[in-house]
């Protein structure tokens, strides 16, 4: 989750995902494995304006939704420019994005950027040259479903699953997956899954900073402020898209005006341009609240990280304290607490918290310490867990139902 402009270069040669005949499947996957590649294609890991001798390839694959039926996805697979020893980071971007010009396997293809994905870009860039083979996955899926937790998951581990397949790697290939703000969710929810998803996975460890974490926690928090309240109706987007939710049975006049502007954008478009919206105009009578809402706080509910399975761990979990309460977007508590959560089942969990810093401030310093840990993990040292420190956080039950 972050801000800024999107840019997008010739459409001729970079149709958007939304109209380009490679993204679309009519085939039948009944039968098809998850990971199962359907087609795969060149391209040049580029931006609008600087192309690179890195190249790779977009590979459709299958994958599962939230409600576990069989859909469809890409994921970007890149290998580095000098051949060693096999070894997969799966980099989820935080793309957060309800239009395709965000998809990563666009942008990273030149079709388009913004100050987000050029910075996560310049990441994905030093993994290649360290050596790592890099997927990334689009882990919203052709529906464009933000924050949506075991599809997310699902997706991810399939990409890699794809991407074994695609270059013919054996399934014991280490692996890890590494991902900030909106990149924590296929994170976190992929290797929560993992053990019972995709057991065969050589998974050596997994880096989440800045995770939503409870977003009936985030959505108070951000609710009228000057940064990040155009998130609100965009999480009101992804949740009908997911769980088929009627929000015209409770959106305010207002509430339906912002929902349809944000509706094909992307989170470097809308979080900045409704200040001051709170949660309160979304909705009219009788809700005060998008919490008031049943459905709504259900859909929440099955999204609460920690809430589906156990990882294996080594894990590396940060967050921004920036307030009182978070790093301005993301709850501090929350990730504490989930961190001891975990840490209770069992699970080697390292946790940071960044004091002082804001939510785009913390990126760096996350993305600098995910690529130490993550480069110990593949060498087979020990992780250097503080689960004896971690405090207990925030409650992270489910909401009451309305």
């Amino acid at each position: 989750m972050t801000g800024g402009g999107t840019a997008g270069a010739d459409p001729a040669a970079h149709p958007l995902p939304s109209v380009d005949p490679f993204y679309a499947y009519d085939g039948s996957l009944a039968g098809m494995a998850p990971g199962a590649v359907l087609r795969s294609q060149p391209m040049t890991f580029a931006t609008p304006t600087l192309s690179t001798p890195i190249t790779g390839s977009k590979v459709l694959y299958r994958t599962t939704d939230q409600q576990g039926a069989a859909v469809t996805t890409v994921a970007t697979v890149l290998r580095p420019l000098i051949p060693g020893p096999n070894k997969v980071i799966s980099y989820h971007m935080a793309y957060d994005a309800l239009g395709s010009e965000c998809d990563p396997s666009y942008t990273l293809s030149g079709g388009a950027t913004n100050p987000i994905a050029m910075a996560e870009q310049t990441v994905i860039a030093g993994y290649i040259a360290a050596g790592y083979t890099v997927v990334v996955p689009d882990y919203e899926g052709q529906q464009l479903e933000w924050t949506i937790g075991r599809q997310s998951g699902y997706a991810a581990l399939d990409g890699i699953r794809a991407a074994e397949a695609f270059l013919g790697l054996p399934s014991s290939t280490p692996v890890a997956l590494v991902g900030y703000s909106g990149g924590s969710v296929p994170t976190q929810w992929g290797v929560e899954v993992a053990p019972t998803y995709s057991p065969e996975l050589n998974i050596v460890g997994a880096a989440a900073g800045g995770l939503p974490v409870d977003l009936a926690h985030n959505l108070p928090y951000v609710s009228g402020s000057s940064d990040w309240a155009g998130v609100i109706p965009a999480l009101v987007v992804a949740y009908q898209r997911a769980y088929g939710i009627d929000t015209g049975a409770f959106l305010s006049a207002r509430g339906q005006q912002v929902v349809a502007q944000v509706s094909e954008k992307c989170i470097a478009q809308f979080a900045k341009d409704y200040p001051g919206l709170t949660d309160a105009d979304m909705v009219r009578a009788p809700y005060s609240s998008l919490l008031d809402v049943p459905a709504v706080v259900s859909a929440i509910n099955d999204n609460i990280m920690g809430s589906t399975g156990t990882p294996r761990g080594p894990l590396f979990l940060a967050v921004g304290q920036k307030d009182a309460i978070g790093d301005t977007v993301m709850v501090t508590r929350d990730v504490e607490g989930l961190a001891h959560e975990y840490c209770g089942r069992g699970v080697d969990v390292t946790f940071t918290r960044y004091a002082g810093l804001a939510h785009g401030e913390a990126f760096a310093p996350f993305e600098a310490e995910s690529a130490q840990f993550l480069t110990e993990r593949f060498l087979g040292l020990p992780a250097r867990s503080n689960c004896g420190s971690i405090g207990v956080g925030n409650d992270l039950s489910p909401t009451p139902l309305p």
